[in-house]
């Protein structure tokens, strides 16, 4: 069982499902359904990796109000360590309003307490006797950014990997530091859109190999089309599994704990690639993230059941 520190922001999902289409401004139209449920990209990858078996340490921040309250009881619910949850009071936790069909969903943020996260919130100690640091939505956390390297370079010299989602960039400058970073990082989690940014191409299969060079071993998420990624210079590539979809919110963040549960057991690229398409799939059964997040025995059940 590994010990993973998680840094990452903190906000409440609000979600509204059985929309086939953006609204309008000056019009109304329903949803089908709706949840509150933990959401941000750290909280979701973080539950996984507890619905797992791993053992987490989350490090973030949120305001002290009822969602940064609702946060923080759902990862000690969870089993997940919380002394390092900083509350701001100066700060309001983060809200995301996610409109959400069966195979896509678009986001609205209230990033509240999110960017305050600093490096200096993430101390030596609390990296001491764990295997693994994962930050999620890099560009969202804006305070990180400046202190990445350092971050790196202090993981990696207390012997942890690394690994790093960055999630899509709101301001569409697809850089601030990250390229750099990635010189220090293990594994790199972008989905398709993001990767394609990151490297100034169209071409999915380009966009792997173009930061791929930099240094990490990168896994693409490519929604439908599943998931690849590059063994030396061949590319392998998993398809996705196919459940009962009822709301995608969440699954490139379960597909992520997926992964590095598997790749912490030193496992296969390939067997990686396989488990984090299960978690990312079976994840999609319920709203939100994480009410149907997977556990070891289910995900074992899809892969005996799809060889």
């Amino acid at each position: 069982m590994s010990t993973i520190v998680v840094a990452g922001e903190m906000n409440v999902d609000l979600i509204l499902t059985g929309i086939d289409a953006l609204p309008a401004f000056g019009t109304e139209m329903l949803a089908g359904g709706a949840s509150q449920v933990p959401g941000s990209s750290s909280m979701i990858c973080a539950l996984g990796l507890a619905k797992l078996g791993d053992t987490v340490r989350f490090v973030g921040r949120v305001g002290d109000d009822e969602r940064g309250r609702f946060c923080v009881a759902a990862l000690r619910d969870a089993g997940i360590e919380t002394d390092a949850v900083i509350t701001d009071g100066a700060q309001a936790t983060g809200l995301t309003v996610a409109l959400s069909c069966a195979t896509d969903r678009a986001l609205v943020t209230f990033p509240g307490a999110i960017a305050d996260l600093g490096g200096a919130d993430i101390p030596d100690t609390l990296l001491r006797g764990a295997a693994h640091l994962h930050i999620s939505s890099y560009f969202l956390q804006r305070n990180l950014q400046a202190g990445i390297i350092d971050l790196l370079v202090r993981a990696r010299a207390a012997g942890l990997t690394v690994s790093l989602d960055p999630g899509f960039d709101p301001e569409g400058t697809w850089d601030a530091g990250l390229l750099a970073a990635l010189r220090l990082v293990d594994v790199f989690l972008p989905n398709a859109v993001e990767a394609c940014a990151l490297a100034h191409t169209d071409d999915v299969e380009t966009a792997l190999r173009t930061l791929a060079a930099i240094g990490p071993t990168v896994i693409v998420k490519h929604g439908r089309e599943g998931c690849l990624a590059l063994d030396g210079e061949r590319v392998v590539r998993v398809p996705a599994f196919t459940v009962a979809a009822v709301d995608t919110t969440g699954a490139g963040d379960n597909f992520n704990a997926g992964f590095l549960y598997a790749w912490l057991r030193s496992q296969p690229l390939a067997h990686c690639l396989r488990w984090a398409a299960a978690c990312g799939a079976l994840s999609t059964r319920a709203l939100g993230g994480t009410p149907a997040q997977a556990g070891v025995a289910e995900v074992r059940a899809l892969l005996e059941a799809c060889p």
